[in-house]
């Protein structure tokens, strides 16, 4: 594995850029651009922002429909070994409450797992298990295996990686 996803991933309906540094700026600088939805960032991008690293791949997507950042999604660093030797990077997202029901956060995360397939990266996630919407998009995305709960009482998933022979 070398690299990481590229620096702009995009669906049918959305683009996934890498936040830029002038945009983690903005972020915790509490400002808010015109091509942002007027709820975004939300509390937890402000939380992410202070993780970010200029340069990364592994990093920080805004969720782009249309003009309008609706969203964020990204790794929470580069991917490490996992107890069986298989690299590993745990995914976050999230949407405005207004976005919330329109499919999105599936394809953002199925179109960044299509990146993390390429270079044989398995990825986890973490959610709290009152998150109905959340455990049904990662259900959606084929994150079967349960790993139980994190030390925030979140549970844990992971997404297998897709069989060579099958693709599946």
């Amino acid at each position: 594995m070398s690299g990481g996803p590229p620096p702009m991933v995009a669906t049918e309906r959305l683009r996934l850029p890498l936040w830029t540094a002038a945009d983690v700026a903005a972020i915790l600088g509490g400002e808010h651009h015109p091509h942002w939805h007027r709820d975004y960032p939300r509390p937890d991008d402000r939380d992410v922002a202070t993780l970010w690293h200029d340069g990364d791949p592994w990093g920080p997507r805004h969720i782009v429909r249309g003009s309008t950042a609706l969203g964020s999604i990204g790794f929470f660093g580069p991917p490490e070994p996992a107890d069986d030797g298989v690299p590993e990077a745990e995914v976050g997202y999230g949407l405005v409450r207004e976005a919330w029901g329109w499919g999105f956060a599936t394809e953002a995360l199925r179109a960044l797992l299509a990146e993390t397939d390429r270079l044989g990266v398995r990825v986890r996630a973490s959610v709290q298990p009152e998150n109905a919407a959340s455990l049904k998009v990662l259900a959606k995305c084929g994150f079967t295996g349960l790993r139980g709960s994190d030390e925030d009482g979140n549970l844990v998933m992971a997404r297998p990686l897709p069989s060579p022979e099958t693709g599946a």
